[in-house]
């Protein structure tokens, strides 16, 4: 009914009216969209007919937004990181470079947190990123400005990365979906920084969308060839689901508890599903999840099993350049002479501490191997876990360095290697967006994907800002 370059023109219009506000889309590319837009078009023209175009281009004319986390040929690569302020890719990530041939249209990069190591998009590169629903607040990291630009009906499908809830995060606190797939399965070359040693079981790339029906084709794109380890194309009869709930992580002394409004919206999805499905949801009290920060933290910075050590994130500070000392870094901070944001700081200053206690690290690493266990055998093949995103709605600007382990909520199940949805359950009374956390067992992202499109029509799913 429209043409490619008015959609990816719609898109362009819509970023413009809104990104000086939200300041998520970092560095656009407008033009060369509006080119590949009317390449589109000409092949819609010419071609033999709809359904070869659609097997050979599933995302044809699809205008898409990617984290500058990621390289995208042309674009930007910084992560944040002021001495990479120069850096533009030459080159495409494998999940941009599949996208791309899949006929999805990149319209630029969106701002994402200092080495996507902090839940606040905000760097000294290009400045800080504000919520869609309300300003004054964060809209997650450190794929922030993604969730921010596709709640903003800015983008149809956000690339994100995930290693502990960077795409769950912003796509709570936006009001969006976005999936972790399960570990190992779509590729996360092509991004900076990248996994190395043990963290490359723990790092995921994923989709990020306003609608849920979008994940699942988006995910067959990103995971190319690995797509049939993750059953998609079995079918999900969701009475037959074992579903199980949590209603927070058992009293952790880290993390702030949970808001009675995200309770009560947990407690809402429950009551849905017992009368709708007509299935009975199990309740359950995991231990080892009180332990969640612990556990996730000491199985970063643990070695793999060829010995070798995890990279240090000051390192990365560092990025090839001279070694970064945490302690100074603050003392110039304090003075507004560090080129680095308090969290990285701050980060580099706990990384050090980490160190000092290698067997209280040993025990953690061991019980986060059990609880993986504990977990695969409560989910098996049916069942579907439902817990919260997060204890808050999305925070005010700064506050996050008051509750620095919040993310807690969103680690846990990137060291159990498990696949996670997030799904939007509507707005609180203060207009901010709700949500859940659906959660499989390995290989059963198809599970979470069905409930999340179940949810979607019986909460609503994304609101659009504004319409409070």
């Amino acid at each position: 009914q429209v043409t490619c370059v008015e959609v990816v023109e719609a898109y362009v219009e819509r970023i413009k009216e809104v990104n000086p506000l939200i300041n998520a889309v970092v560095k656009d590319r407008f033009e060369e969209a509006l080119q590949e837009a009317r390449q589109v078009d000409k092949l819609l023209s010419e071609s033999p007919g709809d359904d070869y175009l659609e097997e050979k281009f599933p995302l044809l004319g699809v205008p898409v937004t990617v984290k500058e986390a990621f390289s995208l040929h042309g674009m930007p690569n910084t992560s944040g990181l002021v001495n990479r302020r120069n850096v533009v890719a030459t080159s495409d990530a494998t999940v941009v470079s599949r996208l791309k041939q899949a006929g999805a249209i990149p319209l630029g990069v969106t701002n994402c947190s200092e080495l996507c190591m902090w839940y606040e998009s905000s760097n000294r590169v290009y400045g800080r990123t504000n919520n869609p629903y309300d300003l004054q607040r964060i809209v997650g990291g450190s794929s922030g400005g993604e969730g921010g630009v596709l709640a903003a009906a800015c983008s149809v499908i956000g690339v994100g990365s995930d290693i502990g809830g960077s795409i769950r995060m912003p796509a709570f606190f936006n009001g969006v979906f976005g999936h972790k797939p399960t570990t190992g399965v779509v590729p996360n070359d092509g991004q900076f920084p990248n996994a190395r040693g043990v963290r490359t079981s723990y790092l995921c790339t994923g989709p990020m969308c306003r609608y849920a029906e979008d994940l699942e084709p988006v995910l067959r794109v990103m995971a190319g060839p690995g797509v049939n380890r993750l059953k998609l194309n079995e079918k999900v009869s969701l009475e037959k689901i074992k579903f199980h709930c949590m209603d927070h992580d058992g009293g952790s002394v880290f993390v702030s508890p949970v808001d009675k409004e995200i309770l009560q919206a947990q407690k809402k999805v429950v009551e849905h599903l017992e009368g709708e499905l007509g299935v009975q949801v199990q309740r359950v009290a995991i231990r080892k999840m009180k332990y969640s920060f612990q556990i996730w933290s000491a199985m970063m910075s643990s070695m793999d099993s060829n010995g070798q050590e995890a990279q240090l994130f000051t390192d990365l500070l560092g990025d090839h350049g001279k070694p970064v000392w945490p302690l100074w870094e603050l003392m110039k901070w304090l003075v507004g002479m560090s080129s680095h944001t308090l969290p990285a700081i701050a980060l580099g200053l706990t990384e050090k501490l980490m160190k000092l206690n290698p067997g209280v690290n040993a025990k953690l690493v061991s019980m986060g191997k059990s609880l993986q266990e504990e977990m695969e055998a409560l989910l098996g093949p049916d069942g579907v876990l439902l817990y919260p995103s997060h204890p808050t709605v999305a925070p005010r600007h700064h506050s996050p360095i008051c509750t620095p382990f919040n993310f807690a909520y969103t680690a846990i199940f990137n060291v159990l290697g498990l696949p996670v949805t997030q799904c939007p359950l509507g707005l609180s009374s203060e207009g901010l967006p709700l949500g859940i956390q659906l959660v499989a067992a390995s290989y059963n992202d198809h599970l979470t994907l069905a409930v999340a499109r179940h949810l979607e029509k019986a909460f609503g799913g994304w609101v659009v800002p504004g319409k409070v």
